[in-house]
Formats: C-alpha cells, structure tokens, sequence
C-alpha cells in the first residue's frame, strides 16, 4: 500500500496500524451517490492484513452508490477530546463485492476468514449468522492514511 507524503512522523507503522484496526470497533464508510452526492455511514468491519472487509445491507444507499461508483474512503478513528490521543485510518480504494448478494452461506474458501474474523469480534467466536440481507465488500486500499498524535510527545 502507498505510504502517506505527509505527517510522516504521526504516521503509524504497519504493525500499529493492524493493531489498530483489528481493536476498533467502527468504521466510517463515504460513497458518492447520483451527482456526487455524498453519502457517509458507520458500519462494524474486520481488517485481515491487506483487505478490509464490510457486511453491508444490500438493500442500503451505501449498497446502491457503490454500484454506481465502487470508489470508496473508509475512516477508522478514536480518541476523544485530547489532541495527543487522536489516532486514525483513512483507507481509499475500490469496494468489490465478494460472494453472493445476498449472502446465505454458499461455501466460498475466499470469505472463511473475514466470516471467522467478524464472528470473532462481534459474535464471541460463534459461528457467523447469514441473514439473507447482508453480503460482503471487500476494500483493497490503494492508498492508507495513518495518524497517532501521541507520537508528538516523543
């Protein structure tokens, strides 16, 4: 993934990153809708390493504008109301849907992980329930945005 050219001393390392995002429990997804309208909603997520991975409503504005436009900017971030403790991801890529829409639970090698990772999370390790509602995105990042305020301590 590209590195960021700016605020390369904030910027977190790749293992903090990871860290980050697999502890977070929310991220921000922004689509652009008809006319580049934008569209921002909060989603739970899980980060496998190299892909983050969103159970979305088929049946949802998000769903609608990224077959439109699979363009997409993911914000994971924390730290309330102290400077120093304000700690981000901005993720931007492509969305691509993986498996079947919506998902029922068609065996498919390619969502064992996101579904073992999201149950892991969200559920206690149960196993993950299909609904019939949902199905999976899958956000390679072309780009990643890090930032930790707390680095300016140092």
């Amino acid at each position: 993934m590209p590195g960021q050219r700016r605020g390369t001393k904030i910027a977190m390392t790749d293992e903090e990153r990871d860290t980050f995002l697999r502890a977070q429990p929310v991220c921000r997804v922004a689509t652009a809708g008809p006319g580049g309208r934008p569209h921002a909603s909060a989603l739970w997520f899980v980060w496998d390493g190299t892909a983050l991975w969103l159970n979305s409503l088929t049946k949802s504005r998000r769903w609608a504008d990224i077959g439109n436009n699979p363009d997409i900017s993911v914000l994971v971030d924390d730290g309330g109301f102290d400077f120093l403790r304000l700690r981000g991801v901005e993720l931007l890529g492509s969305a691509q849907v993986v498996g079947e829409t919506p998902r029922r639970g068609e065996p498919l090698d390619e969502l064992a992980d996101p579904e073992r990772l999201f149950a892991a999370k969200y559920a206690g390790g149960r196993p993950f329930q299909y609904d019939g509602r949902h199905a999976w995105l899958r956000i390679r990042p072309a780009n990643v945005i890090s930032w930790d305020f707390g680095k300016l301590r140092t």
